[in-house]
């Protein structure tokens, strides 16, 4: 009989995450109870059983794994960190496409049906701030500059636009996982010439723009009330190419800019998110981009700062405070 706990944590991710194992290592210094799954495990290792309409409460139920059970109800906040939806492999092609739905809108429908938990963060409030295009709207609208961007699949005008900036990048608009000979390859920020755009750019809207000519990148990451910036430093364009060429250094951002990370934040109903930004060569800060539920945990071991205490206060705390 799995153990039922007391006003629990949920933490939803992958079977192996290094980081959302340095938050729950920090909530149990805490004492606080977790109830960690992946939804990849629906069947005999988890299990979700939810009444609508049956009792003065809007719904009643329990999360259940091997190990641990969650009352819906009595539930403080949810990690949702990177859990995988089930693909269910075994199955036809059809009968694996309908359980599949019946799994992310029966087990993650009565998630985003409970009213009362904290959300680090909201699936769906994860996915409507996911697109770059209204990023870069909103970011101006709160003050930042941001590089010119033309989203396109005309390839007159994306080589227009490339030739007149002079140095030019593309960039991909969502990641997605992607092989090529069986090999999985990334789709990093590459600078991109007006030659080399040809007709297969009408295939899907792509994403050009103007290279920043930067110093730095800053690595932000914002945790409730809580702002962690740590200057990146290195010789390439993304840094995430090399974790090995770049050096880190804690900084203390403008107020204005700081001011207005934790806007964006409230403006898309967020309460954490990893915003990356550049320095040019006037100190002056430019947007790139936000990634709502973007890594951190290899930030905290290079430079100490206390992230993962940061997420536990959070979801021990259960509020937005």
């Amino acid at each position: 009989m799995a153990m039922t706990e007391e006003r629990p944590v949920l933490v939803a991710t992958e079977a192996d995450d290094v980081t959302a194992d340095m938050v729950i290592t920090e909530l149990n210094r805490r004492d606080v109870p977790v109830v960690r799954f992946n939804l990849a495990d629906i069947g005999e290792n988890l299990t979700v059983s939810a009444r609508f309409g049956t009792c003065p409460a809007p719904v009643v139920g329990q999360v259940r794994t091997p190990s641990r059970t969650a009352d819906v109800t009595q539930v403080r906040s949810v990690y949702w960190r990177r859990p995988e939806w089930p693909t269910f492999p075994h199955l036809s092609a059809d009968d694996s496409r309908f359980a599949a739905a019946q799994v992310r809108y029966g087990l993650g429908g009565t998630l985003y049906a409970l009213g009362g938990p904290l959300w680090v963060n909201h699936p769906l409030r994860v996915a409507a701030a996911d697109y770059k295009p209204a990023q870069l709207v909103l970011a101006q609208r709160l003050g930042f500059t941001i590089p010119p961007t033309l989203v396109t699949n005309d390839p007159d005008e994306a080589r227009e636009f490339v030739h007149d900036q002079g140095q030019a990048i593309f960039k991909t608009l969502r990641w997605t996982p992607y092989t090529r000979d069986r090999v999985p390859v990334t789709g990093w920020a590459a600078p991109v010439a007006p030659d080399e755009i040809d007709d297969s750019v009408r295939v899907a809207p792509h994403l050009f723009q103007a290279r920043v000519d930067k110093v730095a990148d800053v690595r932000v990451l914002l945790v409730g009330r809580h702002t962690f910036a740590v200057r990146i430093d290195s010789d390439l364009l993304d840094w995430r190419k090399d974790y090995s060429a770049l050096t880190y250094t804690v900084v203390h951002l403008p107020d204005q800019v700081d001011k207005a990370l934790h806007a964006y934040l409230d403006r898309m109903d967020l309460v954490s998110g990893s915003f990356d930004l550049a320095v040019d060569r006037a100190g002056d800060y430019w947007w790139l981009e936000l990634n709502p539920n973007g890594q951190w945990g290899w930030l905290e071991t290079e430079t100490g700062l206390p992230m993962s205490a940061a997420f536990a206060d959070l979801l021990a705390q259960g509020d937005r405070r």
